[in-house]
C-alpha cells in the first residue's frame, strides 16, 4: 500500500524555476543593473564632453542642425535634387541669410553702442531713487576691470565673450561635419541596423531613430518658425512705440527665443535699457519692455505649448536645470542647445523599456 503522505522527488530531471520578467510587469520596472550602467556611461560621456569641447560641441550642434534640415532635404529629395548638391545649396543658403543679416544689423547695433557710454548719465537723472544702487554697480564693474586691466589679464567684455570662443572656432568644422551628415543621409541607420542581430532589434532601432528625427525636426522647425513671428511681432511692436531700428529688435528677439526662459529675460533688460535711453516719458519708456513681455508671455505660454503638446512636454524645472548646466560646460551655444538635446534624451527613454522611468521623469 502507498503512503499517501510520500512526495516522490525526481532525480534525473529538474524543472527549470521560470523567473518572471520585471521588465514586462509594470510600465516603469526597470533592471537596477541597467540603471546604474546607464548613470555611469553619462557621467563618462558629460567628463569627455567637458575636456573635449573644442571637438565635441561642433558635433552636436551639426547633428541638431541636421535634425533641422531634414526636412528641407527630404523635399529637395523629392524634387530629384543630387544630395551632395541639396545639401549645399541649403547650407549655403541658410548661412548666406545669417551672414546677410548680420551685415545689415551691424550699422544699428554700432549706434546703440556708441549711445551707451552717454546713457549712463541718462538713467541717472531718470532713476534718480537707483542712483545708489547703479552707483555701487560702477564702482564694483570699475574694481573688477581694472586691477585685470593693469595686470593684462582679461577684462569684462573678454571674460564675457570666454562662453562663445568654442563656438566661434568651430564653426568651420561645423559646416563640415553638417554638409557629410546631410550627404550620407540614412548611412548610420543602416549601418546600425545591419549590426543589431535580432529582427525585433533591427525594428526597434528603426523605429527610435524615426521617432527622433520626426519629434526633434518637429520641434525645431516649430520653435525657429515660432521664434520669426516673434521677431516680426517685435519689430512691428517696437517701431509702433517709436523704438526705432525695428529690424535689429527682430532679430533680437528672434535670437533670444531660442534660449528658454533666460532668453526672454534678457530681452526684457535690453528693451527697458532701450526705452529709458531713448523715449522721454517714464510711462512710455517702459512701454517696449511691456509689449515684448505681452508678445512672449502669449507665444510663451499658449501658442508654442498647443503646438508642441501632442508631440512630447519636458519639465519646466529640468529645463532649467538643463540650462544653467549646458551653459556652464559650453557657453551661450550650450544653452541653445541644452533643450533639444533633453528632448532627444527623453524620446529615446521613452522607446527603451528598462529606461522609461527616466523618459517618465523627464515629461512635464
Amino acid at each position: 500500500m502507498a503512503d499517501p503522505f510520500r512526495v516522490e522527488i525526481p532525480t534525473t530531471e529538474t524543472v527549470p524555476l521560470e523567473t518572471p520578467d520585471l521588465g514586462e510587469k509594470g510600465p516603469f520596472r526597470s533592471d537596477p543593473r541597467l540603471a546604474i550602467q546607464t548613470c555611469l556611461l553619462v557621467l563618462a560621456v558629460l567628463t569627455v564632453c567637458y575636456f573635449a569641447s573644442d571637438i565635441i560641441l561642433p558635433i552636436v550642434l551639426a547633428i541638431v542642425l541636421k535634425l533641422l534640415f531634414q526636412p528641407a532635404m527630404r523635399l529637395l529629395e523629392q524634387l530629384r535634387v543630387p544630395r551632395s548638391l541639396a545639401a549645399l545649396m541649403l547650407i549655403l543658403t541658410v548661412f548666406g541669410v545669417i551672414v546677410g543679416v548680420g551685415a545689415a544689423l551691424s550699422g544699428p547695433a554700432t549706434a546703440w553702442g556708441e549711445k551707451l557710454p552717454d546713457g549712463v548719465q541718462r538713467l541717472e537723472e531718470r532713476l534718480k531713487f537707483l542712483s545708489q544702487p547703479i552707483g555701487a554697480l560702477q564702482k564694483f564693474l570699475h574694481q573688477f576691470d581694472g586691477p585685470a586691466t593693469g595686470g593684462g589679464g582679461p577684462t569684462l567684455a573678454e571674460t564675457l565673450m570666454k562662453g562663445t570662443q568654442h563656438f566661434a572656432s568651430g564653426f568651420f568644422e561645423t559646416i563640415l561635419i553638417l554638409f557629410f551628415l546631410l550627404v550620407s543621409g540614412d548611412t548610420f541607420l543602416r549601418r546600425m541596423v545591419e549590426i543589431v542581430p535580432s529582427f525585433g532589434d533591427k525594428r526597434r532601432v528603426v523605429d527610435l531613430s524615426q521617432q527622433i528625427e520626426e519629434n526633434v525636426s518637429a520641434y525645431l522647425v516649430t520653435i525657429t518658425l515660432m521664434n520669426g513671428a516673434v521677431g516680426v511681432a517685435t519689430g512691428l511692436a517696437m517701431w509702433a512705440c517709436g523704438l526705432g531700428d525695428p529690424v535689429l529688435w527682430g532679430a533680437v528677439a528672434f535670437f533670444l527665443n531660442y534660449v528658454p526662459i533666460m532668453g526672454p529675460l534678457v530681452g526684457v533688460g535690453l528693451f527697458l535699457l532701450a526705452g529709458l535711453l531713448t523715449i522721454d516719458p517714464l510711462w512710455q519708456a517702459l512701454l517696449p519692455a511691456g509689449l515684448y513681455l505681452a508678445i512672449h508671455i502669449v507665444e510663451g505660454e499658449a501658442i508654442t505649448p498647443m503646438l508642441l503638446a501632442r508631440r512630447f512636454t519636458l519639465n519646466p524645472v529640468l529645463v532649467i536645470i538643463s540650462l544653467i548646466f549646458w551653459f556652464w560646460m559650453w557657453g551661450v551655444p550650450g544653452a541653445v542647445l541644452a533643450v533639444p538635446m533633453l528632448a532627444i534624451a527623453k524620446i529615446i527613454c521613452d522607446g527603451v523599456r528598462p529606461l522609461n522611468t527616466v523618459g517618465h521623469f523627464l515629461e512635464g
